[in-house]
């Protein structure tokens, strides 16, 4: 009589779902983290042109300056897929308009939407250019503010064309308002890759395209919002620091 060997097979646990806890802030960087702006306004942003920065620090939050749409900052930070995470205050005055923008190429919206009943790919929380809210999270302005994002890079072939859509899942003061929403080649008209480009924003570009890494903008659109506890956990083992050349 032949033997019967019975194989145990073992089953990969299911990926634990992405609710992160917002229920007060600021929210400490988990491990494996990378800190991109910290509790006393140390920061590891550049400029669009791979220089320093010229946001004013306000204790632990940074403050856009306004320059024509042309002034957001860089993380030096690049990676492929990764969890960001994002706190910011609107000002009291102005639509408050700014944005998080993943890659250079997709903005998670920032906008004073608070009590709109209907929400457009123009509010707080959209994937502008791709899709709306699911629902209106945004609080009125004064309140510190938060989102939480998971981020998968669309997938390119050698010549940089898309094979699979990225997509994004966001949320937004404890509600989420992006449930893996998909998004293909950047829409927006004046994402900084198209706006205000500068050579250093070109060498990313290019790298981007063949890598599938990218920094994380922190948006100028002519409103002071402030930005505090930036960080960003990467999902993989590509993430890594560039500094421009001969700096």
């Amino acid at each position: 009589m032949t033997p019967v060997v019975l194989f145990a097979l073992a089953l990969a646990a299911p990926a634990p779902e992405f609710k992160p806890d917002q229920s007060k802030l600021p929210v400490a960087p988990p491990k494996g983290a990378t800190v991109l702006l910290g509790a006393k306004g140390e920061h590891s942003f550049l400029s669009m042109a791979g220089e320093k920065i010229n946001w004013p620090v306000d204790g632990d939050a940074l403050v856009s300056t306004a320059k024509k749409n042309q002034n957001h900052i860089v993380s030096k930070l690049h990676f492929k897929d990764a969890d960001i995470h994002v706190e910011f205050l609107l000002p009291e005055k102005g639509p408050a308009n700014s944005g998080v923008y993943i890659h250079g190429n997709y903005e998670i919206q920032i906008l004073n939407s608070f009590g709109k009943e209907k929400v457009t790919q123009d509010d707080a929380g959209a994937v502008y250019g791709f899709a709306p809210p699911l629902v209106n999270a945004c609080r009125k302005p004064g309140e510190w503010q938060v989102f939480d994002i998971r981020y998968r890079a669309p997938r390119r072939d050698a010549a940089g064309k898309i094979t699979e859509m990225g997509t994004v899942t966001v949320w937004f003061n404890g509600q989420k308002v992006q449930d893996g929403a998909p998004f293909g080649e950047p829409k927006s008209t004046f994402h900084p890759f198209r706006f205000g480009n500068t050579p250093y924003l070109d060498t990313i570009r290019d790298q981007q395209k063949k890598t599938m890494t990218g920094p994380v903008f922190l948006q100028d659109h002519n409103n002071p919002v402030k930005f505090r506890n930036v960080w960003v956990l990467p999902a993989d083992d590509r993430a890594f620091v560039y500094e421009p050349a001969g700096k």
